[in-house]
């Protein structure tokens, strides 16, 4: 192992003491806003600990079986053999866990999200297409634990959606869902379709960071223009009654906005607020993204969303991802919200692409 390497892990075993220590001072309970965000590095940094400490047991481990090498009694000696190639393989497992653990962070992985589904070619067939990428969504949530609130929508005249905004919120949203972003293609025979020709139709997801208030952009209330509208769709009385729902214009970007899924007008506001700041963060990121995307390449892409990212051909059961050449014929499944078995495959070989960046 290199002396890089574990002189990065004990400086990370002297932090993770301190933090320990930290977070049982009664100062530092006392202030809400310290203890969050020494929690927040206690939790990234005890995995990390834990395997460098299993890594140093097995250590102690290969140098006890390799002294027993030199013992004059052959079957211990076999016996020493054997436990020396155990104890090397689980040495190479623990510090292949350890270099990715190591990887540097994107630091909105443990962000909420918002997550944009919108038709883009193929009329209504596009728009039923948005509902199944919704429902894929929504089931791999449930599958995750994590919750989501349809914040706005456009329903299509044949069913699914023109257009669907949603809010994930849960445990490391961001990590797994920021992948998802780019132009999905189905190729399938529509309901509408009497010939039974295949049709192409594409809809474009986008996902958005959630910001916190402290870390967000700030806005001039001047360059805003908020308006309400009253609710449309399900939802008793109140929906056709109150004024509730809110649209906001931010004037200098063009950026619109609106909420119309809580009962509460100021709620309304403060979703259309936080997903406005998240829009505005995304746009400005795009722009510093697409400044230096001919010095290094994301796995996204260059994060420009008419790329194409993944196709689903329902006559074959395929599901393609064109930024890795992966090709899984397991549609209906992923469908279903197995939503990991693409995500996953793209996240190894983004961790094996920041590994060669870095020399490992």
């Amino acid at each position: 192992m290199k002396a890089s390497l574990l002189n990065k892990l004990e400086v990370l075993q002297d932090r993770f003491e301190e933090l320990t220590a930290l977070l049982s001072d009664s100062a530092v309970i006392s202030d809400q806003t310290k203890f969050r965000a020494y929690s927040k590095k206690y939790t990234e940094v005890k995995p990390i600990v834990e395997t460098y400490k299993s890594l140093m047991k097995v250590l102690t481990r290969l140098d006890g079986a390799q002294e027993l090498l030199k013992d004059c009694d052959p079957d211990i000696r076999e016996m020493a053999m054997e436990e020396v190639r155990e104890t090397k393989e689980k040495l190479t497992t623990l510090e292949g866990y350890l270099k990715l653990m190591l990887l540097p962070k994107d630091p909105d992985d443990w962000r909420n999200v918002f997550l944009e589904i919108r038709a883009g070619t193929g009329g209504d067939e596009a728009a039923l297409f948005s509902g199944d990428l919704f429902r894929m969504y929504s089931r791999y949530a449930e599958r995750c634990g994590w919750s989501i609130k349809i914040l706005s929508e456009n329903e299509g005249e044949q069913g699914g959606y023109k257009e669907v905004i949603a809010r994930v919120e849960g445990d490391n949203v961001y990590s797994k869902l920021k992948f998802e972003s780019g132009v999905h293609r189905v190729q399938r025979v529509p309901a509408t379709e009497s010939q039974g020709r295949i049709h192409t139709s594409t809809c474009t997801v986008a996902v958005l960071p959630e910001l916190d208030e402290q870390e967000a952009i700030k806005i001039n209330q001047a360059d805003l223009r908020i308006d309400t509208y009253r609710s449309s769709g399900a939802g008793g009385q109140h929906v056709n009654m109150t004024d509730s729902a809110i649209r906001i214009t931010h004037l200098p970007s063009g950026i619109v906005v609106g909420c119309q899924e809580e009962r509460s007008q100021h709620k309304n506001r403060v979703r259309a607020m936080s997903w406005l700041l998240a829009k505005l963060n995304d746009q400005q990121v795009s722009a510093a993204t697409n400044a230096i995307a001919s010095e290094r390449k994301l796995l996204v892409g260059s994060g420009d969303r008419s790329e194409r990212i993944r196709t689903y051909h329902f006559a074959r059961g395929r599901v393609t991802d064109h930024r890795i050449n992966l090709t899984i014929y397991a549609l209906d499944e992923i469908l279903a919200g197995g939503v990991d078995a693409v995500i996953e495959p793209l996240l190894a070989e983004y961790q094996a692409n920041q590994l060669v960046a870095q020399g490992e």
